[in-house]
Order: structure tokens, then sequence, then C-alpha cells
């Protein structure tokens, strides 16, 4: 079932293009990786696709009821989100705001999206702890928990690993593919190629403004995609 189609989208800042002529479908269930080198237009995408930037030509297409606003979203953080003063309960519900209209209360369903969500990703013990005292693991797992709390459908990621040590980018990549499993669709915007072929099912590599789509298979038969595993050392993978 499709839920995001690009058709010849161009985007960019001020009228200047930085990737052009996209066009790909994100179906339900995917776990999409977009990769290419800084400055590509990866981050650019990002926004267009959240809707925090609107493309400079071309057509976004929601369908089968996914709606611009019911978008899970785990930025990268900053050292000021990293000292912020809430609970690890207060800020997973705050997931549910976007949704929750002029309701000045969250609702009893929203209340128990966060309790399911915080019991996935194993953070329960913390609920009442201070967010700004936990580890970068947990901080992470938190802000995971808060962008689910905002979707039924799809989430996407901003570099998740970033900053975490191996054993923890570890645990963070099986927990996205656990929630893609569970039926959440995944676009995450990612530098570690290798990562992206153990647990993707798509790619999207932006280069020179233009785009390679394609399933994990298809990006290891391309020239772009042999290109960029041999530059990886990841040609014999």
């Amino acid at each position: 079932m499709e839920l995001l189609k690009f058709e010849d989208v161009s985007v960019g800042y001020e009228s200047k293009p930085v990737a052009e002529h996209l066009s790909f479908t994100i179906s339900e269930g995917d776990y999409l990786c977009i990769v290419g080198e800084n400055g590509a237009g990866k981050s650019t995408l990002m926004k267009t696709l959240l809707s925090l930037k609107a493309p400079l030509s071309g057509k976004i297409r929601f369908e089968n009821g996914l709606m611009r606003n019911e978008i899970g979203y785990l930025p990268q953080q900053t050292d000021i989100q990293r000292d912020f003063p809430a609970t690890v309960w207060e800020v997973v519900s705050s997931g549910c705001l976007n949704r929750s209209g002029l309701r000045p209360f969250y609702t009893r369903e929203q209340k128990e999206t966060a309790a399911h969500w915080m019991q996935v990703l194993e953070i329960e013990a913390l609920k009442k702890r201070s967010y700004r005292a936990l580890s970068g693991g947990q901080q992470q797992r938190v802000l995971l928990a808060r962008a689910l709390c905002a979707t039924r459908k799809m989430i996407v990621l901003d570099e998740p690993v970033a900053g975490l040590d191996p054993i923890v980018t570890a645990d963070m990549y099986n927990l996205i593919k656990k929630i893609n499993g569970d039926g959440i669709t995944v676009v995450m915007v990612s530098h570690d190629l290798s990562a992206a072929l153990s647990y993707a099912s798509h790619i999207l590599q932006i280069q020179h403004g233009s785009c390679f789509f394609g399933t994990i298979e298809q990006y290891r038969a391309s020239e772009i995609g042999k290109f960029f595993l041999e530059k990886a050392g990841e040609g014999d993978a």
C-alpha cells in the first residue's frame, strides 16, 4: 500500500535546487535509507518530505490516509535539547500533541500509546527520571518513543545513532528494525552505508543533484551502488 509519492520533485533553498527530478514511492512496511555525501541534499529532502519546506517543483502525494502531521520525526539532538528539564513521561507523551487538537489534556488512548512505546523501547523504569540526567542512548530511546507517539504509519529518523558508542548503536538499529517489523514504515537519513545494507529494504542515494532509488539488491547491481560500495569497502559484502 503506497503512503508517499514523489513525482519529479526538486528540492532546495531560495529557488536554488540541491536535488532535482526525484521520483520514488514509499510503501507501507518499507525501511528506506537516504544516503549520500555531505551537501548532497539529504536534509533538504527530509524537510520537504516532512512538509517543513515546500518543493521547488513537482508533486508530493500523501496516500491511503497518511496525514502530513502524522509522521513521527526524530531529529538530530542539539546540546540545548540534551539538557531539557522534563521527565521521561513528559517528553514521550508530548509526541501526542500534534493529534491532540485544542484539547488541554491527553486522552486515555494517548496515555496508553505513550505507555505502549515506553514498554516496547524498554524505558518504563525511567518514567519519572529527568530526561537530562539520562545517558545518550537512553535519551535516544526516549526521543524515539516520543516520535512514535505521533504516528501510526511512518517515522522519519535523522542520523539516529550519531554520537552513540558501537554497542548502543547496534541496540538502536535493532530497535528500529523491530519497530519496522511491527508495521511502522521507516525513513532514515544516514551516513552509515553498511547499516543501510544490513537493515533497510530500499536505498535512496542522492548524488550530484540526481538520485538512485530501489531495493538493496537493485542498488548493489547499479553503477552508482557499485561505485559507493567499493568506496565504502563494501564491494564484496
